[in-house]
Protein backbone atom coordinates (compact mmCIF):
# COMPACT_ATOMS: atom_id res chain seq x y z
CA UNK A 1 0.00 0.00 0.00
CA UNK A 2 2.59 2.69 1.05
CA UNK A 3 4.37 2.30 -2.56
CA UNK A 4 0.52 3.00 -4.24
CA UNK A 5 0.56 6.24 -2.26
CA UNK A 6 4.47 7.12 -2.98
CA UNK A 7 3.83 6.96 -6.88
CA UNK A 8 0.61 8.79 -6.22
CA UNK A 9 2.66 11.68 -4.42
CA UNK A 10 4.84 11.42 -6.97
CA UNK A 11 2.27 11.99 -9.62
CA UNK A 12 0.13 14.63 -7.34
CA UNK A 13 3.75 16.53 -7.24
CA UNK A 14 5.47 16.31 -10.77
CA UNK A 15 2.31 15.62 -12.44
CA UNK A 16 2.36 12.20 -14.59
CA UNK A 17 4.38 13.82 -17.44
CA UNK A 18 7.49 14.54 -15.14
CA UNK A 19 7.55 11.20 -13.42
CA UNK A 20 7.99 9.47 -16.42
CA UNK A 21 10.58 12.02 -17.82
CA UNK A 22 12.53 11.24 -14.04
CA UNK A 23 11.71 7.46 -14.17
CA UNK A 24 13.41 7.61 -17.42
CA UNK A 25 16.20 9.59 -16.08
CA UNK A 26 17.26 7.34 -13.65
CA UNK A 27 18.52 4.60 -16.17
CA UNK A 28 17.86 1.67 -14.46
CA UNK A 29 19.52 -1.58 -15.02
CA UNK A 30 17.28 -3.91 -17.44
CA UNK A 31 18.26 -6.60 -15.94
CA UNK A 32 17.37 -5.61 -12.14
CA UNK A 33 13.99 -3.99 -12.97
CA UNK A 34 13.54 -7.89 -15.47
CA UNK A 35 13.78 -9.66 -11.89
CA UNK A 36 11.38 -7.28 -10.42
CA UNK A 37 8.96 -8.09 -13.01
CA UNK A 38 9.23 -11.57 -12.61
CA UNK A 39 8.34 -11.32 -8.91
CA UNK A 40 5.15 -9.44 -9.62
CA UNK A 41 4.24 -11.54 -12.15
CA UNK A 42 4.89 -14.63 -10.03
CA UNK A 43 2.59 -12.99 -7.24
CA UNK A 44 -0.27 -11.78 -9.86
CA UNK A 45 0.12 -15.35 -11.25
CA UNK A 46 -0.64 -17.22 -7.72
CA UNK A 47 -3.32 -14.65 -7.06
CA UNK A 48 -5.18 -15.52 -10.24
CA UNK A 49 -4.65 -19.44 -9.59
CA UNK A 50 -6.23 -18.83 -6.35
CA UNK A 51 -9.02 -17.88 -7.54
CA UNK A 52 -10.15 -20.36 -9.99
CA UNK A 53 -13.37 -22.09 -9.41
CA UNK A 54 -13.69 -25.96 -8.31
CA UNK A 55 -15.12 -26.97 -12.14
CA UNK A 56 -12.23 -24.76 -13.64
CA UNK A 57 -13.87 -21.11 -14.54
CA UNK A 58 -12.95 -17.88 -13.06
CA UNK A 59 -15.84 -16.24 -11.39
CA UNK A 60 -15.92 -12.79 -10.17
CA UNK A 61 -16.84 -11.88 -6.17
CA UNK A 62 -17.57 -8.49 -7.24
CA UNK A 63 -20.09 -7.89 -10.31
CA UNK A 64 -23.00 -11.00 -10.79
CA UNK A 65 -22.74 -10.16 -14.36
CA UNK A 66 -19.12 -11.52 -14.15
CA UNK A 67 -19.91 -14.39 -12.30
CA UNK A 68 -21.09 -16.80 -15.03
CA UNK A 69 -18.11 -18.55 -15.73
CA UNK A 70 -17.57 -17.97 -20.09
CA UNK A 71 -16.99 -13.86 -19.13
CA UNK A 72 -13.96 -14.16 -16.98
CA UNK A 73 -12.07 -17.12 -17.60
CA UNK A 74 -10.98 -16.67 -21.22
CA UNK A 75 -9.70 -13.08 -19.84
CA UNK A 76 -7.73 -14.91 -16.58
CA UNK A 77 -6.39 -17.74 -19.38
CA UNK A 78 -4.75 -15.67 -22.12
CA UNK A 79 -3.19 -13.68 -19.06
CA UNK A 80 -1.65 -17.02 -17.77
CA UNK A 81 -0.66 -18.39 -21.25
CA UNK A 82 1.57 -15.07 -21.65
CA UNK A 83 3.04 -15.35 -17.97
CA UNK A 84 3.98 -18.70 -17.01
CA UNK A 85 5.07 -18.19 -13.85
CA UNK A 86 3.10 -20.01 -11.37
CA UNK A 87 4.94 -23.67 -12.15
CA UNK A 88 3.56 -27.25 -12.30
CA UNK A 89 0.62 -25.79 -10.64
CA UNK A 90 -0.01 -23.23 -12.65
CA UNK A 91 0.26 -25.82 -15.84
CA UNK A 92 -2.33 -27.68 -14.15
CA UNK A 93 -4.76 -25.56 -13.31
CA UNK A 94 -4.38 -23.87 -16.94
CA UNK A 95 -5.20 -26.88 -17.82
CA UNK A 96 -8.51 -26.95 -16.19
CA UNK A 97 -9.44 -23.72 -17.29
CA UNK A 98 -9.18 -25.03 -20.71
CA UNK A 99 -11.40 -27.98 -20.16
CA UNK A 100 -13.65 -25.40 -18.69
CA UNK A 101 -14.23 -23.64 -22.24
CA UNK A 102 -14.65 -26.96 -23.95
CA UNK A 103 -17.04 -28.01 -21.51
CA UNK A 104 -19.12 -24.92 -23.21
CA UNK A 105 -18.48 -26.75 -27.24
CA UNK A 106 -21.57 -28.87 -27.55
CA UNK A 107 -21.35 -32.63 -29.86
CA UNK A 108 -22.94 -30.81 -32.62
CA UNK A 109 -20.71 -27.69 -32.88
CA UNK A 110 -22.64 -25.52 -31.07
CA UNK A 111 -21.96 -22.94 -28.04
CA UNK A 112 -23.89 -23.61 -24.84
CA UNK A 113 -26.45 -21.11 -23.17
CA UNK A 114 -26.11 -17.40 -23.43
CA UNK A 115 -23.17 -15.94 -23.07
CA UNK A 116 -22.98 -12.05 -21.13
CA UNK A 117 -19.90 -11.15 -23.88
CA UNK A 118 -20.38 -13.52 -26.34
CA UNK A 119 -17.71 -11.74 -28.82
CA UNK A 120 -15.02 -11.07 -25.67
CA UNK A 121 -15.69 -14.86 -24.90
CA UNK A 122 -15.46 -15.69 -28.51
CA UNK A 123 -12.90 -13.80 -29.65
CA UNK A 124 -10.30 -15.22 -26.50
CA UNK A 125 -11.34 -18.83 -27.05
CA UNK A 126 -10.75 -18.62 -30.53
CA UNK A 127 -6.83 -17.04 -29.39
CA UNK A 128 -6.32 -19.82 -26.49
CA UNK A 129 -7.02 -22.98 -29.41
CA UNK A 130 -5.19 -21.47 -31.94
CA UNK A 131 -2.08 -21.13 -29.33
CA UNK A 132 -3.15 -25.00 -28.07
CA UNK A 133 -2.17 -28.08 -29.15
CA UNK A 134 -3.28 -28.76 -32.45
CA UNK A 135 -5.78 -31.90 -31.89
CA UNK A 136 -8.38 -32.73 -34.03
CA UNK A 137 -10.83 -32.16 -30.97
CA UNK A 138 -9.27 -28.68 -30.72
CA UNK A 139 -9.44 -27.43 -34.24
CA UNK A 140 -13.21 -28.67 -33.95
CA UNK A 141 -13.56 -26.52 -31.09
CA UNK A 142 -11.83 -23.49 -32.38
CA UNK A 143 -14.29 -24.08 -35.17
CA UNK A 144 -17.09 -23.61 -33.31
CA UNK A 145 -16.33 -20.97 -31.77
CA UNK A 146 -15.06 -19.02 -34.93
CA UNK A 147 -18.37 -19.42 -36.44
CA UNK A 148 -20.28 -18.53 -33.53
CA UNK A 149 -18.17 -15.21 -33.61
CA UNK A 150 -19.06 -14.42 -37.34
CA UNK A 151 -22.39 -14.36 -36.15
CA UNK A 152 -22.00 -10.97 -34.34
CA UNK A 153 -20.47 -8.87 -37.22
CA UNK A 154 -22.73 -6.19 -38.07
CA UNK A 155 -23.08 -7.01 -41.98
CA UNK A 156 -25.54 -7.96 -45.09
CA UNK A 157 -26.51 -11.28 -43.02
CA UNK A 158 -27.71 -9.17 -40.61
CA UNK A 159 -29.26 -6.29 -42.79
CA UNK A 160 -26.92 -3.99 -42.22
CA UNK A 161 -25.12 -1.55 -45.39
CA UNK A 162 -21.95 -0.09 -46.10
CA UNK A 163 -24.05 2.94 -45.38
CA UNK A 164 -24.32 2.48 -41.71
CA UNK A 165 -21.60 4.26 -39.46
CA UNK A 166 -21.94 0.66 -37.82
CA UNK A 167 -21.45 -1.74 -40.60
CA UNK A 168 -18.39 -4.09 -40.49
CA UNK A 169 -17.49 -4.23 -37.27
CA UNK A 170 -18.95 -6.10 -33.54
CA UNK A 171 -20.44 -4.93 -30.92
CA UNK A 172 -21.52 -6.17 -27.28
CA UNK A 173 -24.90 -7.37 -28.04
CA UNK A 174 -25.75 -10.10 -26.21
CA UNK A 175 -27.77 -11.69 -29.51
CA UNK A 176 -26.33 -11.74 -33.39
CA UNK A 177 -27.13 -7.18 -33.93
CA UNK A 178 -29.89 -7.84 -36.51
CA UNK A 179 -30.22 -3.98 -37.49
CA UNK A 180 -33.85 -2.70 -36.76
CA UNK A 181 -36.54 -2.30 -39.50
CA UNK A 182 -38.52 0.97 -40.09
CA UNK A 183 -40.27 1.90 -36.72
CA UNK A 184 -38.58 -0.91 -34.34
CA UNK A 185 -36.42 0.39 -31.80
CA UNK A 186 -32.52 -0.50 -31.15
CA UNK A 187 -32.07 -2.82 -28.50
CA UNK A 188 -29.10 -2.34 -26.09
CA UNK A 189 -25.75 -1.98 -27.36
CA UNK A 190 -26.73 -3.28 -31.28
CA UNK A 191 -23.71 -0.73 -32.00
CA UNK A 192 -20.25 -1.80 -33.33
CA UNK A 193 -17.61 -0.64 -31.11
CA UNK A 194 -13.92 -0.47 -31.66
CA UNK A 195 -13.35 -2.72 -28.74
CA UNK A 196 -14.71 -5.67 -29.49
CA UNK A 197 -14.44 -5.17 -33.32
CA UNK A 198 -10.46 -5.66 -32.35
CA UNK A 199 -11.34 -8.76 -30.35
CA UNK A 200 -13.47 -10.16 -33.37
CA UNK A 201 -10.02 -9.28 -35.39
CA UNK A 202 -8.20 -11.32 -33.16
CA UNK A 203 -10.74 -14.10 -33.93
CA UNK A 204 -10.04 -13.75 -37.27
CA UNK A 205 -6.78 -13.68 -37.24
CA UNK A 206 -6.24 -16.98 -35.01
CA UNK A 207 -7.98 -18.63 -38.10
CA UNK A 208 -5.76 -17.15 -40.41
CA UNK A 209 -8.74 -15.25 -42.32
CA UNK A 210 -6.69 -13.35 -45.45
CA UNK A 211 -7.08 -9.70 -44.55
CA UNK A 212 -7.34 -9.16 -48.78
CA UNK A 213 -10.87 -10.94 -47.62
CA UNK A 214 -14.48 -9.16 -47.61
CA UNK A 215 -14.38 -9.94 -43.89
CA UNK A 216 -11.09 -7.97 -43.17
CA UNK A 217 -12.33 -4.84 -45.72
CA UNK A 218 -15.43 -4.53 -44.10
CA UNK A 219 -14.26 -4.19 -40.85
CA UNK A 220 -11.51 -2.09 -41.95
CA UNK A 221 -14.47 0.38 -42.85
CA UNK A 222 -15.69 0.38 -39.69
CA UNK A 223 -11.92 1.07 -37.89
CA UNK A 224 -11.54 3.88 -39.71
CA UNK A 225 -14.53 5.43 -38.93
CA UNK A 226 -13.33 5.51 -34.88
CA UNK A 227 -10.45 7.57 -35.96
CA UNK A 228 -9.87 11.51 -35.85
CA UNK A 229 -8.39 10.96 -39.58
CA UNK A 230 -9.23 12.39 -42.86
CA UNK A 231 -7.99 10.86 -46.29
CA UNK A 232 -7.07 14.03 -47.53
CA UNK A 233 -4.81 16.85 -45.81
CA UNK A 234 -6.77 19.53 -47.25
CA UNK A 235 -9.75 18.58 -45.56
CA UNK A 236 -8.64 17.61 -42.29
CA UNK A 237 -9.89 20.36 -39.39
CA UNK A 238 -6.59 20.44 -37.13
CA UNK A 239 -9.50 21.35 -34.47
CA UNK A 240 -10.42 17.29 -34.39
CA UNK A 241 -8.22 15.08 -36.64
CA UNK A 242 -5.31 14.66 -34.44
CA UNK A 243 -5.03 11.12 -35.53
CA UNK A 244 -6.25 9.20 -32.35
CA UNK A 245 -8.75 7.30 -32.02
CA UNK A 246 -12.25 6.81 -30.48
CA UNK A 247 -14.83 4.19 -28.57
CA UNK A 248 -17.28 5.03 -31.29
CA UNK A 249 -19.22 6.52 -34.41
CA UNK A 250 -22.26 8.97 -33.14
CA UNK A 251 -22.84 8.30 -29.65
CA UNK A 252 -21.72 10.76 -26.90
CA UNK A 253 -22.75 8.69 -24.17
CA UNK A 254 -20.28 5.35 -25.06
CA UNK A 255 -17.23 7.71 -25.68
CA UNK A 256 -15.42 7.93 -22.63
CA UNK A 257 -13.64 10.60 -23.41
CA UNK A 258 -16.53 12.61 -24.52
CA UNK A 259 -17.80 15.07 -27.40
CA UNK A 260 -15.23 17.32 -28.78
CA UNK A 261 -17.41 19.82 -30.11
CA UNK A 262 -19.32 19.95 -33.96
CA UNK A 263 -16.29 20.44 -36.57
CA UNK A 264 -16.83 22.92 -39.90
CA UNK A 265 -19.29 20.60 -41.54
CA UNK A 266 -21.81 20.56 -38.17
CA UNK A 267 -20.80 17.05 -37.74
CA UNK A 268 -20.42 15.62 -33.69
CA UNK A 269 -17.05 14.75 -33.27
CA UNK A 270 -15.06 12.76 -30.33
CA UNK A 271 -11.96 13.32 -28.21
CA UNK A 272 -9.12 10.92 -29.30
CA UNK A 273 -7.91 8.89 -26.01
CA UNK A 274 -4.75 6.38 -25.23
CA UNK A 275 -6.70 3.01 -24.70
CA UNK A 276 -8.70 3.44 -28.27
CA UNK A 277 -5.82 4.80 -30.22
CA UNK A 278 -3.44 1.65 -29.22
CA UNK A 279 -6.87 -0.30 -30.25
CA UNK A 280 -6.80 1.33 -33.48
CA UNK A 281 -3.55 1.00 -34.01
CA UNK A 282 -3.79 -2.80 -33.54
CA UNK A 283 -6.87 -2.90 -35.37
CA UNK A 284 -5.53 -0.60 -38.77
CA UNK A 285 -2.06 -3.03 -39.12
CA UNK A 286 -4.07 -6.65 -37.89
CA UNK A 287 -6.45 -5.57 -40.90
CA UNK A 288 -3.85 -5.17 -43.45
CA UNK A 289 -2.19 -1.68 -43.21
CA UNK A 290 1.35 -1.21 -43.56
CA UNK A 291 3.11 0.58 -40.56
CA UNK A 292 3.80 3.46 -43.14
CA UNK A 293 0.04 4.31 -43.93
CA UNK A 294 -0.61 7.38 -43.16
CA UNK A 295 -3.69 6.56 -40.81
CA UNK A 296 -0.92 4.48 -38.43
CA UNK A 297 1.65 6.91 -38.72
CA UNK A 298 -1.09 9.67 -37.40
CA UNK A 299 -2.03 6.97 -35.10
CA UNK A 300 1.22 6.24 -33.56
CA UNK A 301 2.65 9.98 -33.86
CA UNK A 302 -0.52 10.71 -31.17
CA UNK A 303 -0.15 7.44 -29.55
CA UNK A 304 4.26 8.26 -28.73
CA UNK A 305 3.32 12.15 -28.30
CA UNK A 306 0.56 11.73 -26.00
CA UNK A 307 2.37 8.60 -23.82
CA UNK A 308 1.96 8.88 -20.01
CA UNK A 309 2.80 5.49 -17.80
CA UNK A 310 0.66 5.94 -14.83
CA UNK A 311 -2.30 7.90 -16.14
CA UNK A 312 -4.45 7.10 -19.44
CA UNK A 313 -3.77 10.25 -21.62
CA UNK A 314 -6.64 11.50 -24.45
CA UNK A 315 -8.80 14.42 -23.51
CA UNK A 316 -11.68 13.74 -21.52
CA UNK A 317 -14.80 16.19 -21.15
CA UNK A 318 -14.97 17.41 -17.81
CA UNK A 319 -17.93 15.54 -17.32
CA UNK A 320 -15.67 12.27 -18.31
CA UNK A 321 -12.33 13.15 -16.39
CA UNK A 322 -13.20 10.33 -14.01
CA UNK A 323 -12.89 8.17 -16.80
CA UNK A 324 -9.15 8.65 -17.09
CA UNK A 325 -8.19 6.49 -14.31
CA UNK A 326 -11.22 4.49 -14.10
CA UNK A 327 -10.10 2.86 -17.34
CA UNK A 328 -6.14 2.95 -16.64
CA UNK A 329 -5.63 -1.07 -16.70
CA UNK A 330 -7.36 -1.31 -20.03
CA UNK A 331 -4.87 1.75 -21.38
CA UNK A 332 -1.71 -0.28 -20.11
CA UNK A 333 -2.77 -3.44 -21.30
CA UNK A 334 -3.77 -1.43 -24.76
CA UNK A 335 -0.18 0.32 -25.11
CA UNK A 336 2.03 -2.02 -24.46
CA UNK A 337 0.30 -4.88 -27.25
CA UNK A 338 0.64 -1.22 -29.37
CA UNK A 339 4.19 -0.22 -29.32
CA UNK A 340 4.90 -4.33 -29.58
CA UNK A 341 3.22 -4.28 -33.07
CA UNK A 342 5.19 -1.50 -33.99
CA UNK A 343 8.18 -2.77 -32.98
CA UNK A 344 9.15 -0.03 -31.27
CA UNK A 345 10.67 1.03 -27.71
CA UNK A 346 12.01 4.78 -27.83
CA UNK A 347 9.42 7.31 -28.08
CA UNK A 348 9.68 11.14 -28.87
CA UNK A 349 7.13 11.91 -26.20
CA UNK A 350 5.98 15.31 -24.76
CA UNK A 351 8.16 15.15 -22.05
CA UNK A 352 11.08 13.94 -24.26
CA UNK A 353 12.73 10.57 -25.05
CA UNK A 354 10.88 7.90 -23.06
CA UNK A 355 12.03 4.14 -23.24
CA UNK A 356 8.08 2.89 -22.71
CA UNK A 357 8.91 -0.83 -21.17
CA UNK A 358 10.54 0.97 -18.37
CA UNK A 359 8.91 3.75 -17.73
CA UNK A 360 5.64 1.75 -17.60
CA UNK A 361 6.69 -1.39 -15.98
CA UNK A 362 8.11 0.48 -13.01
CA UNK A 363 4.56 2.25 -12.85
CA UNK A 364 2.29 -0.80 -13.14
CA UNK A 365 4.75 -2.86 -10.44
CA UNK A 366 4.01 0.29 -7.93
CA UNK A 367 0.02 -0.49 -7.89
CA UNK A 368 0.14 -3.63 -7.23
CA UNK A 369 -1.74 -4.73 -3.73
CA UNK A 370 0.26 -7.19 -1.41
CA UNK A 371 -2.01 -10.19 -2.22
CA UNK A 372 -0.74 -10.11 -6.29
CA UNK A 373 -3.87 -8.24 -7.43
CA UNK A 374 -4.06 -4.92 -8.97
CA UNK A 375 -7.54 -2.87 -8.45
CA UNK A 376 -8.80 -0.16 -9.82
CA UNK A 377 -10.29 2.74 -6.90
CA UNK A 378 -12.53 3.95 -9.17
CA UNK A 379 -15.54 1.87 -10.40
CA UNK A 380 -17.06 2.99 -13.58
CA UNK A 381 -15.43 0.40 -15.96
CA UNK A 382 -15.46 -2.30 -13.14
CA UNK A 383 -11.73 -2.44 -13.16
CA UNK A 384 -12.15 -2.66 -8.83
CA UNK A 385 -12.73 -6.25 -9.78
CA UNK A 386 -9.07 -7.75 -9.73
CA UNK A 387 -10.44 -10.41 -11.87
CA UNK A 388 -10.62 -7.62 -14.42
CA UNK A 389 -7.58 -5.47 -13.47
CA UNK A 390 -5.12 -8.42 -12.70
CA UNK A 391 -5.00 -10.06 -16.18
CA UNK A 392 -5.01 -6.71 -18.10
CA UNK A 393 -1.48 -5.72 -15.43
CA UNK A 394 -0.24 -8.31 -15.93
CA UNK A 395 0.20 -9.11 -19.34
CA UNK A 396 1.50 -5.51 -20.03
CA UNK A 397 3.82 -5.98 -17.80
CA UNK A 398 4.70 -9.28 -19.42
CA UNK A 399 4.74 -7.27 -22.77
CA UNK A 400 7.16 -5.10 -21.01
CA UNK A 401 9.96 -7.69 -20.03
CA UNK A 402 9.89 -9.06 -23.57
CA UNK A 403 11.11 -5.78 -24.52
CA UNK A 404 12.97 -5.09 -21.86
CA UNK A 405 14.77 -8.26 -22.46
CA UNK A 406 16.17 -7.80 -26.06
CA UNK A 407 19.07 -5.77 -26.88
CA UNK A 408 18.58 -2.18 -26.90
CA UNK A 409 18.93 -0.24 -30.45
Amino acid sequence: MHRLLLVLVLVIVIGPAGFAESAIRRGRDSSALIREIDRSLSRAAWFMLNRQSADGAWRSRTYGVFRDGPTITPHVLNALHFIPHGGERGKVHFKKGMRYLASLVDDKGGIKGNLNYPVLTAAGACRLLQLGEQTSENRRRHSAWLAYLRTYRLNNNLGWKPSDAEFGGWGFSIFPPRKPGVGQENRPFTESNLLATLYGILGLMSARVSTDSAEFRETLSFVKRCQNFVENPAEADPRFDDGGFFFIPGDVVQNKGGSAGKDQKGRDRFNSYGSMTADGIRALIRCGLPAEHPRVLAARKWLETNFLPASHPGTFAPNREVMREATYYYYVWAVSHAFLALKTRALQTAAGSVDWAESLSEAIIRRQRQDGSWINRYTDSREDDPLVSTPLAASALAICRLILAQPRP
